[in-house]
């Protein structure tokens, strides 16, 4: 017998029997357990009840795994890991459900997968710019595992604060909440190591850090958790590179953006005999256009526009949702010439400053404060210079070696800054840096010594 919260039992029970949808008299039917007791368990009057009678109720209402261990959590006395060792699977820790479908990233998502596939990589980093997109990835990814493979999901939103440290039952009343709770833990170097090794032991398990950019490098407690559990995966997805030996990290850019287009000397783009529709950050851009200006026919002359707009925009699902947001003070061409121009006054919609979160222009301001200052100089330097550069035109014209430009641009590429251009001259890969970013770049090196004049 083990003595239990009154109310937590209580409410656990009533809700479990509400969501079976039967009376108390057809559960004592359906569990041998009588309408009496049955009551006085819901009215909050028993403090020792049977773990047997517990069971017997659970299975007549047929609760799920999740629903079975948060009954017995509110027993005071049961103790988190052992219930959670007995109901831990893929019902138990489910991904969380995304809102919308994803656009593009098909051959993204087939290497993520991949990765994920392989036994020997257990460490993977989503690496990219804030709104980018490493969010959604991860989660498409985690959702094929989990049904395809039925692999538990412990997912961890790292930006959400973590819930104040409750002592009794209500510590452990929702089992989902103490696993994502010990994982975080031990992601900041704090405890939980025993108890959540002790939970996933030998069973594959997905764990994802999802936007764990406090820290370059990963807590030694997580890696103690990888080197317990020999079947867990841990997939992180961050701003900043984690410099951690043995994480494979995986760059995400941004949506590839359409080719420019001719147009009339004013930026309105010329008819054309091909639409852009079709490429997935037109596609999308379109998608926050219709929802929020439902009114707007997708003409060929929208489309165009919306087409310029997401090239304008970097095809960054963040920065081009919240300026489609502005097509209810905009025309479409207004907003387009402001894009062009000014890209960082549209990135920013009216509810920002609301959300309790940064702006994507602050988050955008702060990857460029982040650099050290030779990948800070040389962003400054090549934000002037039109698309299309390769590595030695930069060297060449900057006056640096080729190889201290390959270093940087390699830095300002993993954090999403700096994009490869489809196509190459000659043999050499393109390059452009982020519209977004390039006021952001330009006011970091004004301040820092000419990375012409910066010695490797």
């Amino acid at each position: 017998m083990t003595e239990a919260s009154p109310d937590g039992l209580a409410e656990q029970l009533r809700s479990a029997r509400q969501w079976a949808g039967i009376t108390q008299e057809q559960l004592a039917g359906l569990s041998t357990v009588s309408v009496r007791a049955i009551r006085d368990l819901e009215q909050g009057r028993v403090r020792h009840p049977r773990r047997e009678t517990l069971r017997l109720l659970a299975g007549a209402m047929r609760l799920s795994d999740a629903r079975r261990a948060a009954l017995e959590l509110a027993v005071e006395g049961a103790e988190a890991g052992t219930v959670m060792r007995e109901t831990y699977g893929a019902e138990l820790a489910p991904p969380p459900q995304p809102l919308r479908r994803l656009v593009g990233r098909t051959e993204e998502l087939r290497s993520l997968t991949g990765l994920l596939a392989t036994e020997h990589e257990r460490l993977l980093s989503v690496v990219g710019l804030a709104g980018v997109g490493k969010t959604r990835l991860a989660q498409e990814a985690a959702l094929l595992l989990h049904g395809r493979d039925r692999t538990p999901v412990l997912w961890v939103d790292m930006n959400e604060a973590a819930p104040p440290q409750a002592s009794g039952p209500a510590a452990s009343r929702s089992p989902r909440s103490a696993l994502t709770g010990w994982a975080r833990s031990l992601a900041l170097g704090g405890r939980g190591l025993d108890e959540l090794a002790s939970v996933i032991r030998g069973r594959a398990t997905l764990l994802v850090l999802d936007g764990h950019d406090a820290a370059p490098h990963i807590a030694p407690p997580l890696l103690e958790l990888l080197h317990a559990c020999e079947r867990l995966k841990v997939l992180i997805t961050t701003r900043e590179p984690h410099r951690t030996p043995g994480n494979r990290m995986l760059p995400l850019g941004p949506l590839p953006v359409p080719e420019p287009e001719p147009s009339d000397g004013t930026g309105t783009p010329l008819p054309g005999e091909s639409l852009t529709a079709g490429q997935p950050a037109v596609e999308l851009m379109l998608s926050y256009v219709g929802h929020m200006r439902p009114d707007l026919m997708p003409g060929d002359s929208l489309v165009r526009t919306v087409a310029c707009l997401s090239r304008a925009l970097d095809g960054v699902p963040r920065a081009m949702e919240a300026a489609a947001s502005w097509l209810l003070l905009r025309s479409p061409a207004e907003l387009l010439r402001i894009a062009r121009d000014t890209p960082l006054d549209v990135v920013d919609d009216v509810t920002a400053g609301d959300t309790g979160g940064e702006g994507f222009a602050a988050l955008l301001a702060a990857a460029v404060r982040r650099l050290d200052d030779a990948p800070a100089a040389l962003l400054g330097d090549l934000s002037m210079l039109p698309d299309g550069w390769s590595a030695d035109q930069a060297a060449a014209g900057l006056s640096r070696t080729p190889a201290a430009v390959v270093r940087d641009v390699h830095a300002l590429m993993l954090r999403g800054l700096v994009r490869r251009l489809p196509g190459e001259e000659d043999g050499a890969p393109r390059f452009g840096v982020l519209n977004l970013v390039r006021q952001h770049a330009a006011e970091r090196s004004a301040s820092l010594v000419p990375a012409s004049a910066l010695v490797s």
